[in-house]
């Protein structure tokens, strides 16, 4: 119980814990700037050893990079690396590694102009030995006709949807409208997060502007997520406190905007309705948001109760993106806005569900609780390849 426990606490803070889909993006539609180091990032060279492949990547790029590689081909550190020595080059797999990114990147630039259409994943699909004979038919397939129905309904789901800011504007008018959702300053919330058949508490605290933590405690001690509105950082128990960088921080810029709702039209430079798809047991309308220098947004309304109920976001590596869905259920009214009191968040490597027991808005929350512990960053030892 306690390994899948501190699991949970390390999946929590590597994952970012995802608020309510109302918080969202007032750094990217404002226009303010995320604080930088200046300094400039180290390479990934600077900072681990034994880097051949991906020499010039940034350092903070690695570890995502390496998360890639372990979900494309469905294995763990351990296949490639040697535990407490990554940068051994002792195993054969982590040679053969290095020569698949090599022979991934010249594809790319080969035939695709440098663009990133092939990763890993497009051949190994969770597997470590690529599928190269085509599969027998396990079950008939639909008709022609039938098939054809179903592509023409999603295309004209999308031919005749309403425009994108359309649903924006149902969807905030549908959890309370602008005025009342400007006026949310904090919120506070209790709650349970379930991760397979365990449960512990969890609390979180979010004041306006862009200001984020949770607490999810654990036998072990509390894990920690914050981001004070320029820099994210995790800590888990018995580790340093370690920097959020990149992907991390554009997703915790979103979840600590408590008025997501009212920033949606501004966000995207261009967002277009992509058809409809089942979540959960009703039909929703799908939008593709493009952000200016961001990995895209896909989101989900309800097209009975114009509610959120899906978003998709992507952490970049130089490998590949790295998926995010959170579904969000359980809408309730708390104080004049309505919110999910349920959602449940899945990466590749696993998923997780926080159900809020109690919210309280409009209440006083102490800057303190934002600020990042005296404890410098986790000086990192990780795999090289």
């Amino acid at each position: 119980m306690k390994g899948k426990l501190a699991l949970v606490a390390g999946m929590i803070a590597v994952v970012v814990v995802c608020g309510i889909a109302r918080g969202g993006a007032k750094a990217q539609s404002s226009g303010a700037p995320v604080a930088v180091n200046t300094a400039g990032p180290k390479k990934a060279e600077e900072q681990y050893k034994n880097i051949q492949v991906l020499k010039g990547i940034p350092a903070d790029q690695l570890i995502p990079a390496m998360q890639f590689i372990a979900t494309s081909l469905g294995v763990g550190c351990e296949f490639c690396h040697v535990e407490g020595a990554f940068e051994k080059d002792d195993k054969k797999p982590k040679v053969i590694a290095r020569k698949m990114m090599t022979m991934m990147f010249a594809i790319n630039k080969d035939n695709f102009e440098g663009h990133r259409e092939v990763t890993c994943y497009s051949c190994h699909r969770g597997s470590t030995v690529p599928v190269g004979t085509p599969l027998v038919m396990a079950e008939e397939p639909k008709s022609t006709g039938e098939a054809k129905k179903a592509e023409e309904k999603n295309e004209g789901a999308e031919a005749n949807g309403p425009p994108a800011d359309q649903l924006f504007d149902k969807y905030l008018q549908d959890v309370g409208g602008a005025t009342a959702i400007e006026k949310v300053s904090s919120r506070v919330m209790k709650g349970t997060i379930t991760f397979g058949d365990r449960n512990v508490p969890i609390d979180i605290f979010s004041k306006d502007p862009d200001k984020r933590v949770s607490f999810t405690h654990t036998p072990e001690g509390d894990s920690v997520t914050a981001f004070d509105g320029h820099e994210g950082w995790l800590g888990i128990p018995g580790h340093a406190v370690r920097e959020m960088h990149g992907s991390d921080i554009d997703a915790a810029a979103m979840d600590a905007d408590l008025h997501f709702a009212a920033h949606l039209k501004t966000m995207f430079s261009e967002a277009k309705v992509r058809g409809t798809e089942k979540v959960g047991e009703g039909n929703a309308y799908v939008v593709i948001g493009q952000r200016d220098g961001k990995t895209p947004l896909q989101l989900y309304f309800d097209m009975q109760s114009g509610l959120l109920v899906r978003l998709v976001r992507y952490g970049e590596t130089p490998l590949g993106r790295m998926p995010t869905q959170i579904d969000y259920a359980d809408y309730r009214d708390a104080g004049s806005v309505k919110i999910p009191f349920r959602w449940t968040l899945a990466r590749p490597g696993g998923r997780f569900t926080i159900q809020v027991s109690e919210v309280k808005e409009n209440v006083p929350v102490d800057d303190a609780k934002f600020a990042r512990p005296a404890s410098p960053p986790e000086g990192q030892k990780g795999p090289a390849k």
